[in-house]
């Protein structure tokens, strides 16, 4: 909660990737708050009992909206979801906007990536910006189950990261205000 309220401040594209993982972690302990406090909220011996509080209802919140929605096998939150709906928003403004040349030519140098992500993924038809958040985290699960990545693979995984940065950049100065102004 800490962690994701701070991720979500200051670099969305971290803060999707995050909550993906909070959502396997809770998969992982089979939406079982018991073993969550166990496992994670327990081994912070530094939270103040309000703290503790705080997590625990977070993540028991977050078990609830699992369940609600349908995700407790696999998918995301619908906060998830919205978050990467309000990027593919931000991504269309940009590409419309000739103030922003840079980003397009970031993300058509982006573009062959996603297209071979799309291609490969099935009958699972992301679009273009939560497809870069599926190789991202694909190859960040990768990375902790110790297998090796290949070298085609971290040069795609390389220019999405950019892109997203960029992209991330954008959605914080649009979040504060900075990003479009009267002039533009």
């Amino acid at each position: 909660m800490f962690i994701a309220s701070q991720k979500k401040r200051e670099n969305i594209a971290e803060y999707i990737l995050y909550m993906w993982q909070i959502e396997d972690i809770i998969r992982a302990y089979k939406l079982d708050i018991d073993l969550i406090c166990a496992n994670i909220i327990d081994r912070y011996p530094s939270l103040s009992e309000a703290q503790r509080k705080d997590l625990t209802e977070w993540y028991e919140s977050l078990i609830d909206m699992m369940r609600r929605e349908g995700v407790t096998e696999k998918g995301h939150l619908q906060i998830n979801r919205n978050t990467i709906a309000a990027l593919d928003d931000l991504h269309s403004q940009l590409m419309k906007h000739p103030k922003f040349a840079a980003y397009n030519a970031q993300f058509y140098g982006t573009l062959p990536y996603i297209v071979e992500i799309r291609a490969k993924s099935g009958d699972n038809k992301a679009g273009e910006i939560e497809s870069c958040f599926n190789a991202l985290y694909g190859v960040l699960m990768l990375r902790l189950q110790g297998k090796e990545i290949s070298d085609e693979t971290t040069v795609a995984i390389k220019q999405i990261s950019r892109f997203l940065a960029i992209l991330s950049d954008c959605y914080k100065k649009d979040f504060n205000n900075e990003l479009f102004t009267d002039n533009d």
